[in-house]
Formats: structure tokens, C-alpha cells, sequence
């Protein structure tokens, strides 16, 4: 047998273990997520979890959660992106539902707002609570999440005239994030009329082609 067989072989051979790591190395992060999760929406903002907390509830080691995790700062931002993500699959697809593109950004904004209900919202300040910087996740700066679900609006936004789409999707996304908190942290959800008056506001940042200002810039400043 030559070299090049055997180092195939190898190759196979090291593939598969890789494989199996990689398989087992999911399951291990999405325990210790689930985990997390779980304690701090239990918890609610009465205490913060401990990595040894986390590391029982999962029924895991903490060799197993520094194999993932820098930190417990570390695991709250990835339960963070892991919600975003979630939420991000969930309103695509109720948009997909929407062939209008009107439509379709009202089933943005109401999925968006589905955050509101009260398990979800429970959990979610428990996880912000949990960061120790909820107000630079959710209210003066830019929300968490708003940037990913801003994505979902360009599309809809270019079909109703947008002349700059991704820059009146962002806007639209961080207005609509900011109120979000709102909510979220009060504890309340919005009415029928307050989902009207949110979907409405997003459609009228939408700055048509040739009404971008006397400069031609769909960003320049605009005399008041």
C-alpha cells in the first residue's frame, strides 16, 4: 500500500472522529443552553446564576462549559444571539406567508412584538438582567436583535419605493426595537391599535426615489 492510500485512509479516519467530536460538541452547548435558560427564567432579576448553577442544571462539568464558554458573560451572549436567530426564523417565515409587500411588514412588526407575550418577555429580561447591561441591549442604543431583523425589510421596502431600502429598514428596525423595550421591561404588550400605529410609522420611513432633498442625498438633511 503507498503513501497515498494510507494518508487517505487517515484522512477518512480523522474526518470521522471530527465528525463525532463536532456532534457530541453541539450537544454539549445546546445542553448547557437550554440549561441556562431555564435557571435564569426560573430566577427571573431575584438573583443571577452561577456557572456551577448552570453547570448542575445541565448536568454537565465546568471542564465541559470553559471548553465553550469564556465566561458566564460569554453563554448570556450567545443565549442572546441564539434567541435573536430564533425570532429572525420565526418572522421570516410568517412574512413568507405575506404576498403583499405591505403585508409582509405587518407581519414584521407582529412578530416582533410577539416578544411581548408574557413567558417570552419573562424570559427575555431575565437573560438581559442577566447580561448586566440591559440598557445597552434594549433603549438608548441600538437593540439587540435590530440590526438581524432589519435585515427582513428591505426587500418589501424596495417594492413599496424605498429609494435607500436597507437605511429606512434600519430606522424602521431600531424605532421599532426602542419600543419594544418599552414594553418588554413594563411588562405589558401592545394593543391592536398600538400594532397599527407601529406598522404605519414603519411604512412612512420609507423616503421615495426623488424625494431624497435638494441634494440628491437620501441621507442629506432635510430644513425643517
Amino acid at each position: 500500500m503507498d503513501d497515498t492510500a494510507t494518508d487517505d485512509i487517515a484522512s477518512r479516519i480523522a474526518q470521522r472522529t471530527l465528525a463525532k467530536r463536532g456532534a457530541a460538541y453541539t450537544s454539549e452547548v445546546r445542553r448547557l443552553l437550554d440549561a441556562a435558560l431555564e435557571v435564569m427564567k426560573e430566577r427571573g432579576t431575584a438573583s443571577r446564576p452561577r456557572v456551577a448553577d448552570i453547570v448542575g442544571a445541565a448536568g454537565s462539568s465546568n471542564e465541559t462549559f470553559y471548553r465553550h464558554f469564556r465566561s458566564k458573560d460569554a453563554l448570556v451572549a450567545a443565549l442572546l444571539e441564539d434567541g435573536t436567530e430564533r425570532l429572525y426564523g420565526y418572522v421570516a417565515h410568517q412574512m413568507a406567508k405575506e404576498p403583499a409587500p405591505d403585508g409582509k411588514v405587518r407581519c414584521w412588526v407582529r412578530g416582533v412584538f410577539s416578544q411581548t407575550r408574557e413567558d417570552i418577555a419573562a424570559t427575555t429580561r431575565a437573560v438581559l438582567w442577566n447580561a448586566g447591561a440591559a440598557s445597552e441591549m434594549i433603549g438608548a442604543t441600538p437593540a439587540i436583535g435590530s440590526a438581524r431583523l432589519a435585515e427582513l425589510l428591505p426587500g418589501p421596502f424596495r417594492e413599496l419605493g424605498s429609494a435607500d431600502p436597507v437605511f429606512d429598514a434600519s430606522l424602521a428596525a431600531h424605532a421599532t426595537f426602542g419600543k419594544l423595550g418599552d414594553y418588554v421591561w413594563s411588562g405589558t404588550e401592545p394593543s391592536e391599535r398600538d400594532l397599527r400605529r407601529i406598522t404605519e410609522f414603519c411604512l412612512r420611513t420609507i423616503v421615495p426615489a426623488g424625494a431624497e432633498g435638494e441634494a440628491g442625498d437620501p441621507h442629506a438633511a432635510r430644513a425643517l
